[in-house]
């Protein structure tokens, strides 16, 4: 009789509206289905099919059911999850509820700089809001500091070391002082004897935690054995000795001293060669709620205190919760207190039972298994998980959070509020002037500087003469020195003044104002004038007039500057105002001038003096560029300085630059974890790594930049290291490419 083709394999899953799903990562080798194994004769699939059976059984859970994982359940705030199935809000909610370390963080000084922050400062913000919201808190704050690091991170070591080097430099001179020393640092003694000369080496030194191979060993009693046993290093692995070269020698280490918190991690993870990638084990280890470690101390290491630890979390990593890995933490906030798991901003309470059959891994969870415990001296719990009081916490969290949330309120009642107005922007002359780039400010254009545009609130039923006197009031001039042009986005997709808006619609409201006149946005151009408007005598004349916009061109600045609007006669011709250019740029008045049109960023086309501005089709809100008639001698000049001479030339400089944003690829350790800077999207990767090596005051030899989306980019222009982001990577080295 042939054995049973069966393979089985149990999970446990709490399934939610948002957590609707449940798989099998790891169900079987796929090597392994067409062929017969050591457990049976034939394989699993013979004829390109094979049966699935699923058993499934409901279970009331009591600790689940009854909570409906808010924070008024159980007192305690979670973390919102940005989407990144990373270890960081496990991580960060374990050192949260070591108190000791929380009130040694809320002991950070404020810093003044809020624009650029850090990694602690940030951690700090996190704790306070975890302490006093009862709302899923954000992180986001703090994972901007890990830059291109954060989308790769998958050492929580590594992470806990940044912070904690990071607070440790930040409570410095502060009454934490000493917390990081106090709560995390233990001594080993590591020991190294040739066998075959006269060689010893013994050395004593700090260590932050343990990390523990779990292959072979069932317990962490197990494991903590193997790490102090005598190893022989021998053949590849002999030990390399100044004076005698490569030896047998005999290694083992020792503890000295444990820290009142021990943070143990264990590695889950094999090189699998003919993958070639990491596999996880899932091999059943055990750990116990308390452990004793004075057996694993060297003879000669002081016992006069305790070494009973309780374990107080447990980090897990899930790989069966849907197509990602998963992570979340089993924590005792409180001495005598219940478990508690924290996942993202789902917490439940739970059983001693379920701490651990969720994180043993084995048979019966191949999918979930503890990747690193927390463990606090038994006789140091009091001092370590003491209550956080009022006088722990800095004033300036606390006047922080005031602001932060006089502006949520703000912000609340406006949303509240907002069906009851029209929001406009106003664009002035002298915003104008200001403005260095295409038209006559920018909108909403990312790819250029934004124009700080003036934005005010109206309600819909004020009138708009109410709002003519709101907004000239705010300008501080009289209302009857001001009229409004309306913008609209031309076909060329520019965005104009277009039309003036009349006395007519003094009465009307503003929402009939835009209803009757047909705008979907109310952006205006306030143009002011030096004298009370008189319909009799504005327009300057009864001619057909037209408002346009002048910008002026410098070839030996290369720089556009704006000058303000003019009123030409639709009949005129466009010499007529060649002497009154001249003048605006204090030029003698028969200065031969070029002068443009700018009809959109890759269109400039010359205007001839003896053509009517009719028959150069100028319209209300076009904009006119001029620059002095250049000589040949003067071109050559320009050329061989590498500037652009002309503005045709200029403009296509222009359409051809973009800003793009510089994140530090592991941000916590740059004085600039994020900025910007306007380059030409043609640049070369030389000329870009130069740019911000300019804006760094850095070496350029020693930058390094790169794309999420590609490997090699030192072959390419910014414009194609741009093609699926506006961001790229920086990389300080220590040394030069």
């Amino acid at each position: 009789m042939e054995s049973r083709r069966t393979n089985k394999i149990r999970a446990c899953h709490h399934f939610t509206a948002e957590d609707s799903y449940c798989g099998f990562e790891s169900f079987y080798d796929q090597r392994k289905l067409f062929i017969p194994s050591d457990e049976r004769t034939r394989p699993l699939i013979e004829n390109n099919s094979c049966n699935i059976t699923a058993f499934v059984r409901v279970l009331e859970d009591q600790a689940i059911l009854w909570n409906d994982f808010q924070t008024c359940s159980l007192g305690y705030t979670g973390l919102n999850n940005q989407g990144i199935n990373t270890f960081l809000n496990s991580v960060i909610l374990s050192l949260y509820f070591i108190k000791y370390f929380r009130k040694a963080v809320y002991q950070i000084p404020n810093e003044k700089d809020k624009s650029i922050g850090s990694v602690s400062s940030a951690l700090q913000w996190i704790f306070y809001q975890l302490n006093s919201s009862d709302t899923t808190v954000e992180i986001s704050e703090l994972t901007r500091f890990f830059g291109w690091n954060l989308f790769f991170m998958d050492d929580a070591r590594e992470f806990i070391r940044v912070i904690r080097d990071d607070i440790g430099v930040k409570i410095k001179n502060t009454k934490a002082d000493d917390a990081i020393s106090k709560l995390f640092v233990g001594t080993i003694k590591s020991y190294i004897k040739c066998v075959n000369v006269d060689y010893e080496s013994l050395h004593i030194e700090n260590y932050y935690d343990i990390q523990l191979n779990v292959k072979g060993s069932r317990t962490l009693e197990d494991s903590l054995m193997k790490y102090i046993q005598e190893e022989t290093l021998e053949g590849d692995n002999k030990y390399n000795t100044e004076r005698y070269g490569l030896q047998i020698a005999k290694k083992y280490v020792i503890f000295e001293s444990f820290p009142s918190v021990l943070h143990i991690y264990l590695d889950q993870f094999e090189y699998d060669v003919q993958s070639n990638r990491l596999i996880k084990l899932n091999n059943r280890f055990e750990f116990p709620m308390d452990i004793d470690l004075q057996k694993y101390l060297s003879p000669s290491a002081n016992k006069s205190k305790l070494h009973k630890y309780l374990l107080h979390g447990v980090l897990v990593h899930d790989s069966c919760s849907g197509w990602d890995d998963h992570y979340f933490v089993f924590l005792k906030p409180e001495k005598d207190g219940r478990w508690v798991k924290f996942d993202d901003d789902q917490i439940t309470s739970v059983s001693v039972e379920e701490v651990l059959d969720n994180s043993y891994s084995g048979k019966g969870s191949l999918s979930k298994s503890a990747y690193m415990l927390v463990y606090i001296r038994e006789s140091d719990v009091d001092e370590i998980l003491a209550p956080i009081l009022p006088e722990d916490i800095s004033n300036h969290l606390q006047i922080r959070s005031d602001e932060e949330y006089a502006e949520y309120e703000q912000r609340k009642k406006e949303s509240k509020e907002n069906h009851l107005y029209l929001n406009s922007w106003i664009v002035t002359e002298e915003l104008f002037k200001k403005h260095k780039g295409l038209d006559l400010v920018n909108f909403n254009n990312q790819q250029h500087p934004l124009s700080e545009i003036p934005q005010f609130k109206i309600l819909k039923e004020d009138t708009f003469g109410t709002f003519k006197m709101m907004i000239a009031e705010h300008f501080k001039i009289s209302s009857d020195q001001v009229r409004f042009w309306v913008f609209a986005t031309r076909q060329n997709k520019t965005i104009r003044p277009h039309e003036l808006i009349t006395d007519f619609y003094l009465t009307s409201t503003i929402e009939e104002t835009k209803l009757v006149m047909g705008y979907s946005e109310l952006k205006f151009y306030m143009e002011i004038l030096e004298k009370p408007i008189n319909s009799e005598m504005f327009p300057p004349n009864h001619e057909p007039s037209i408002i346009v916009f002048l910008k002026y061109f410098d070839p030996d600045t290369e720089s556009l500057e704006s000058i303000g609007q003019l009123y030409v006669r639709e009949e005129g011709i466009v010499g007529e105002i060649l002497p009154i250019l001249c003048k605006k740029k204090c030029l003698p008045p028969n200065t031969p001038l070029d002068v443009y049109e700018e009809i959109k960023p890759d269109r400039i086309d010359r205007m001839y003096p003896e053509f009517t501005f009719k028959t150069s089709e100028i319209i209300n809100g076009d904009i006119i560029c001029f620059q002095k008639t250049l000589t040949d001698q003067e071109i050559q000049e320009h050329i061989s300085a590498g500037r652009f001479h002309s503005i045709p030339l200029y403009y296509a400089s222009l359409s051809k630059k973009i800003i793009v944003q510089f994140k530090s690829k592991f941000g916590y350790r740059d004085p600039i974890p994020e900025f910007s800077l306007v380059l030409n999207k043609y640049m070369t990767h030389e000329e870009v790594i130069n740019q911000v090596a300019a804006h760094l005051n850095v070496d350029p030899l020693s930058l390094r930049l790169t794309s999420i989306y590609f490997d090699e980019i030192d072959k390419m222009t910014l414009s194609e290291m741009l093609q699926y982001s506006t961001n790229l990577f920086y990389e300080m080295l220590d040394y030069n490419i």
